[in-house]
């Protein structure tokens, strides 16, 4: 699928303190096949949209400490914005880092390393006609209500994955109106859609795994050889 990418802005967001995964730094700082995860991260991108404009969101803390895994490992990172509490205050403030004329953005968790060129396209062309998309993918687990403890259709569910792509207008207006501090906001796609704009579901991709836990380390660095992304 050719997508011109000339227009496109792209926010990695790597701001969190990664508490689930344990240990001192964050996960997307640690070593995936030999170099910080988020430099795969940020290569996906790099390589599915090479002239796309790629802004990562980084907690103030860790912004030297990303320098010197830049310098050490000899990578040329995107211009930097300072994240936020929230990974919602953090794409809100990350979107003004931006260029002013793009028509398209995505935004990615950087802690999914494993996402395909394919999906990328998938993403920008279906934000491109709708204004706003997200890759989902069925849910392979029986669920159960949480309250109730009565099983539920898991076929009517589907998890929502990254990146979400969006009308570059609409997403700013979005975050311009909204309280971050929310907790109904847990993704961008549901920033959009309080502002009255409704969400297209594309396929998203099983391998497009978000690295939470330490043992996902293993499991990522299989997929990129399994997908040969890297």
């Amino acid at each position: 699928m050719d997508i011109p990418s000339t227009h496109t802005g792209i926010i990695v967001v790597a701001a969190g303190s990664g508490h689930r995964f344990g240990g001192d730094v964050p996960k997307q700082f640690r070593l995936l096949a030999g170099r910080p995860m988020l430099m795969h991260t940020i290569d996906a991108f790099r390589t599915a949209l090479p002239d796309a404009s790629i802004v990562v969101a980084l907690s103030p803390d860790m912004k030297a400490y990303w320098a010197s895994l830049c310098s050490e490992y000899k990578f040329a990172s995107p211009p930097v914005a300072e994240g936020g509490g929230t990974r919602c205050e953090s794409v809100y403030k990350a979107l003004s880092a931006l260029p002013s004329d793009i028509n398209i953005i995505l935004v990615h968790d950087g802690g999914r390393p494993i996402v395909s060129p394919e999906l990328i396209h998938r993403v920008v062309a279906a934000a491109t006609v709708s204004k706003a998309a997200v890759p989902a993918i069925p849910v392979t687990d029986s669920m159960r209500r949480a309250d109730t403890g009565k099983a539920v259709d898991r076929s009517i569910f589907r998890a929502v994955q990254t990146p979400q792509g969006f009308d570059a207008h609409i997403l700013r207006n979005a975050y311009s109106a909204i309280n971050c501090a929310d907790p109904m906001l847990t993704d961008d796609a549901s920033v959009v859609e309080r502002s009255g704009v409704q969400v297209t579901m594309v396929d998203g991709d099983a391998h497009n795994i978000k690295v939470t836990l330490p043992g996902d380390i293993a499991l990522a660095e299989t997929l990129l050889k399994l997908t040969g992304i890297q």
